[in-house]
């Protein structure tokens, strides 16, 4: 792996050369390294539309699939990480839902076109040329009418934020997404603010959301 590997955070520093094995050890205690409850975006952005297909990539520790799972969605979940998949599957148990987990590199990751009415890649950090290969497959796994929904730390977090990747080159920015959705019609594209907690009281993080719809 290269020296701007494979970053997913919500909150945290990380420096970039992470991989599968980093994650695995991260995953590796008892308890979950966020929380149980889905991200607030996801709550906002797709709280409302009717549950069919979901897939989400980088799922990590499960949460925003057993989410959705929770909601009605049929979800199938895919990260890198055999611990994280585990930790998710138990989670997903002890709420009582189904979820298809999927052991695979999204680098390599070939998910199925047109059948997904929502598509969810958040917090994937990866040097540009491999996110952009991601960011196209994830939107051609889109059905006709349906939704993908884009989050990760924004490049101004850097300078004005708190937490994320301290690399530039990994960070995002709503254009910058929104130029890697071919044939979409991008519905939002804009920085947006959460409140982190941290030792010194609770600080902003500043991410990038881009939702996005294939045309009926």
């Amino acid at each position: 792996m290269g020296p701007r590997a494979l970053v997913r955070e919500e909150g945290v520093d990380r420096l970039p050369r992470v991989d599968r094995r980093d994650w695995d050890l991260r995953y590796a205690g008892s308890e979950l390294i966020w929380t149980a409850e889905p991200n607030r975006f996801l709550v906002e952005e797709v709280g409302g539309l009717p549950p069919g297909r979901a897939l989400d990539l980088a799922a990590g520790e499960g949460r925003n699939a057993i989410w959705l799972a929770e909601q009605g969605w049929k979800v199938t979940a895919v990260d890198f990480s055999d611990v994280g998949l585990a930790k998710a599957a138990r989670l997903g148990e002890a709420r009582g839902v189904v979820v298809d987990f999927e052991l695979a590199d999204l680098r390599s990751y070939l998910p199925p076109e047109g059948i997904f009415d929502l598509v969810l890649v958040f917090y994937l950090h990866l040097a540009l040329a491999e996110l952009e290969k991601i960011l196209r497959k994830a939107a051609l796994a889109v059905v006709p009418g349906g939704t993908i929904l884009v989050v990760g730390h924004d490049l101004l977090n850097l300078s004005e934020g708190h937490g994320g990747p301290p690399d530039p080159e990994l960070l995002y920015t709503p254009e910058g997404i929104a130029a890697h959705l071919p044939d979409l019609v991008v519905e939002r594209a804009e920085r947006v603010r959460r409140p982190v907690p941290t030792d010194q009281g609770q600080a902003e993080a500043i991410d990038t959301l881009v939702r996005a719809r294939r045309p009926a």
